[in-house]
């Protein structure tokens, strides 16, 4: 069976992924391209007697390599010589998609051009002579309709009969390759070259256009009648608000955290006793039952539980951009974003950072640059994620009972103004790249493909999967370790443990903002575990019983712990001091594994560790040192 090699190339927004994955189905492979985090998708069919391997480049503007995916399409045709090249043009934006095709082809690559959204096209009152378009290129014009089917088998058919050793450029183009030569060899200044080769790419676009494509006048689309409600003025603000709302109430309140809850219920209080009872009717020592049970049960089934919130909040967000309503909240929030150093796409994954770090984390991927990519990464723990919300409650219910609303607003605020403020600071000192250009293509708002919807979330979430799992793991084992074991072997009380040492240790750190117990420092060292472990390892070092202290419930909880006496450990300030700190410090074990695996470096890992203990410890500092300056101790 002998085999072709195929590359898929165009604008984002062309239904390139669509036809992908039409083409591949479950058949495909993710990873990412070599030295980047964005996905690199492989598929492999058979079709007739061949074996046809298809890679879906990243959907690009042009190949000029300034961003990221610029730089990967034209590092790829610079490396590599596939059978076959399909650019996939969106035929209702035929104009602007042939800039690539040009692009291209001057490159000397050989190309089938693909006319993709034909349906699309005529509905907008556009006609497209493709046998003009193939004659003003010289090479083969083919068209789809992204979700067809029969679509997908003609042009797997042009694959497997199509020779492209048949095709030459045309006269015409030819011309236009003499002309930009010439211009290359003016002598004018570089930047003088760029502009005017632009033009001759556009001169040769219209010439195009001009013979083989005629446009009439089309009546009012429903995009456009969208779009002066969902992409204009203060109504699509208020829009935008209630739609994410109503996506959060979806992931965290009405499918996905119900589910999650009930997942990592069934991991500490079913599987973990069951294999606890099995291994010890089979004699197993009690120091492996414990690790099992408690170590890597307990801790891995920690992250497992956060299955079905991560694929309910990608399913939603998938979703939504395959209605091509994403675009559009990129295209309102860009002139907010810009103030901060950002463009109106970073919104995305620091949407998501009220939710949970990691999916944020991972989907900092969509961002233009390495720039953005890694501000948008290394601001988003500061923000208030479902996890940390239990820890600010419990201490403004027991340390200001009368303004637990304000003090939980004002947490809240800390986060947003001090990554507000650090995205300035990474911008002007650790990232100081030329800030990005914003082009957005805004597509016309269809009904998702329900195949491309469903396989984008299971890749988004296999990837939670095996990026977070992998440090996860490990982690489980080490804090199951220091908190079961001493000098002088397994011990079952916690406050004799290694992890007991280490928050005395840890405390000396937090004497100058009032909060420097063993047990604050023992508190904070979980929290990095788990930001949810903050709040039970308070109850049980400050003597509560276990299953009294409930992580969902903040004022019984501030109860339960005002008996122990733990009340007069902290001074209000000190409280309000630890509160920012933990606020602000370490993303929790998972998320910084999945920094790891997105920045694809150990030294981004520690950084986001350091910088952000770094400010949350000036920070809580400030607090607690002005405070007492203003008689508030």
């Amino acid at each position: 069976m002998s085999a072709i090699s195929v590359a898929l190339t165009g604008n984002p927004n062309t239904g390139k992924s669509t036809i992908f994955n039409e083409l591949t189905g479950a058949r495909q492979k993710i990873g990412n391209w070599p030295g980047v985090t964005v996905d690199k998708k492989v598929g492999v069919i058979e079709y007739k007697d061949r074996k046809i391997s298809v890679v879906d480049l990243p959907g690009t503007y042009s190949i000029n390599a300034r961003s990221q995916e610029e730089k990967i399409v034209s590092d790829y045709f610079n490396e590599n010589k596939p059978d076959i090249v399909v650019n996939i043009i969106d035929a209702s934006n035929i104009a602007r998609n042939l800039f690539l095709t040009v692009q291209l082809m001057e490159q000397n690559i050989p190309l089938i051009i693909n006319l993709n959204m034909m349906d699309e096209a005529k509905r907008h009152g556009i006609k497209i002579d493709e046998q003009k378009l193939e004659k003003m290129f010289g090479m083969p014009v083919t068209n789809t309709v992204g979700r067809s089917n029969k679509s997908v088998r003609t042009l797997l058919d042009v694959f497997t009969n199509t020779r492209m050793a048949n095709y030459q450029p045309s006269e015409i183009f030819k011309q236009h390759i003499e002309r930009i030569n010439a211009i290359k060899a003016s002598g004018e200044p570089q930047e003088k070259i760029d502009e005017e080769i632009i033009t001759a790419r556009y001169d040769f676009i219209d010439k195009v256009m001009a013979e083989a494509v005629t446009v009439s006048a089309a009546d009012t689309t429903l995009t456009d009648k969208l779009d002066s409600y969902l992409a204009n003025g203060v109504t699509a603000l208020i829009i935008m608000v209630a739609m994410f709302y109503l996506l959060f109430q979806i992931a965290f309140e009405w499918i996905g955290q119900p589910l999650a809850d009930e997942l990592g219920g069934w991991f500490e209080e079913t599987l973990a006793p069951a294999a606890t009872e099995a291994m010890a009717e089979a004699g197993v020592a009690d120091w492996m039952q414990s690790l099992v049970s408690d170590g890597i049960i307990v801790g891995v089934g920690s992250v497992l539980s956060f299955v079905p919130l991560i694929f309910t909040l990608f399913l939603c967000l998938s979703f939504l951009d395959g209605t091509g309503y994403m675009a559009r909240v990129a295209f309102v929030l860009d002139p907010i974003m810009r103030r901060v150093g950002l463009t109106g796409k970073s919104i995305m994954p620091l949407i998501m950072g009220y939710g949970c770090g990691v999916p944020a984390i991972m989907g900092a991927r969509a961002l233009d640059t390495h720039k953005d990519r890694m501000i948008s990464i290394l601001i988003t723990p500061f923000l208030t994620c479902s996890a940390k919300v239990p820890i600010i409650a419990l201490f403004a219910a027991m340390f200001f009972p009368d303004n637990v609303a304000n003090v939980v607003f004002a947490m809240y605020i800390v986060g947003l103004a001090t990554a507000i403020i650090m995205a300035k600071v990474l911008g002007h000192t650790v990232f100081q790249e030329k800030q990005s250009t914003f082009l957005l293509e805004l597509p016309p708002y269809r009904m998702p493909d329900i195949k491309t919807v469903l396989l984008e979330t299971w890749d988004k979430g296999k990837g939670y999967l095996i990026k977070a799992g992998t440090i996860i793991f490990a982690m489980s084992v080490a804090i199951w370790f220091l908190s079961s074991f001493n000098s002088d072997g397994m011990t079952d009380e916690m406050d004799k443990s290694y992890l007991a040492s280490i928050g005395s240790a840890t405390s000396v750190l937090f004497a100058p903002q009032g909060f420097d117990t063993w047990e604050a420092g023992a508190a904070v060292v979980t929290g990095i575990m788990a930001k949810e472990a903050v709040v039970s390892t308070i109850g049980i070092l400050y003597g509560a019983d276990e299953d009294a202290v409930d992580v969902d419930d903040a004022d019984s909880t501030a109860e339960v712990l005002n008996a122990t006496g733990m009340a007069t450990a902290f001074t209000p300030l000190a409280a309000l001091a630890f509160m920012v700190f933990t606020q602000l410090y370490s993303p929790c074990v998972t998320a910084l594994g999945t920094i790891k695996k997105e920045a694809q470096s150990w030294k981004w890992m520690g950084f986001a560790f350091v910088y952000t203990c770094a400010v949350a410890w000036i920070a809580s500092l400030l607090v607690y040192q002005i405070g007492r300056l203003l008689g508030f101790e």
